[in-house]
């Protein structure tokens, strides 16, 4: 894997038929969240592991939208602040609209406070699956971010499977690209770790975000498609 100042990033393709047939990345790169809690990654997986994917998925993601903003939408791309990583379980956790930010939990603050975040021990419970996790929470945050800055004639009524289908047009965008490198084989983490939490959190409620099939149909429609096929 080559190296530079931002060490490339792999991801592996594997195929997982659900109701449809699907390819699920995931990926390893690059280091984490300057002046925010640390993550503190257990089992196999070292803190430098997910912090690298973790600033490696901030790097990637951004470079996409900066890269094809006018391509798809009016006006200039701006990225949304990154509070980064946050224990809910804090008696100071930060707060969105005058609330905690919730435990075990990822998400994109709406305007006018812009800021994406996610609870450490989420990430080190999807990353225990695999590295891929990370790069699917903070891309599906950061759509809802692109949600935020697009006419409201193009957001879904079913905006969580919206950016679920952002979230694969933007780290397959970056494969095609040449942000991130994609390799065969590996493992099937993304889509194992969907199909397990999709349906008994309160945080992907079928009622908002949709059943595991959906959105993995969703996700993979992206990666196929494109944003486009996100607004068709």
């Amino acid at each position: 894997m080559a190296s530079s100042r931002w060490r490339s990033t792999r991801l592996a393709l594997v195929a997982l038929l659900v109701s449809v047939l699907i390819t699920i990345p995931t990926g390893t790169a690059a280091a984490t969240t300057s002046g925010n809690a640390p993550v503190n990654a257990s089992d196999a997986r070292s803190l430098d592991d997910i912090n690298e994917d973790i600033r490696s998925a901030r790097y990637v993601i951004n470079r996409f939208w900066a890269a094809h903003w006018s391509e798809f939408f009016p006006g200039r791309y701006s990225p949304p602040r990154v509070l980064g990583a946050y224990d809910g379980g804090w008696s100071d956790t930060p707060t969105c609209r005058g609330y905690p930010l919730p435990d075990d939990n990822a998400l994109y603050c709406w305007p006018p406070y812009d800021f994406v975040a996610w609870d450490v021990d989420l990430m080190r419970m999807g990353y225990r699956q695999g590295d891929a996790w990370v790069y699917l929470i903070i891309a599906h945050e950061w759509a809802h971010a692109v949600q935020a800055r697009i006419p409201e004639r193009l957001l879904s009524r079913q905006l969580e499977l919206q950016a679920d289908c952002l979230a694969g047009a933007t780290l397959f965008g970056a494969g095609d690209d040449g942000t991130l490198y994609f390799e065969t084989g590996d493992t099937q983490e993304i889509a194992a770790a969907l199909r397990a939490h999709a349906d008994d959190t309160p945080w992907t409620d079928v009622s908002d975000h949709g059943t595991a099939a959906q959105r993995l149909g969703a996700f993979n429609r992206g990666a196929r498609q494109g944003v486009g096929g996100c607004f068709a």
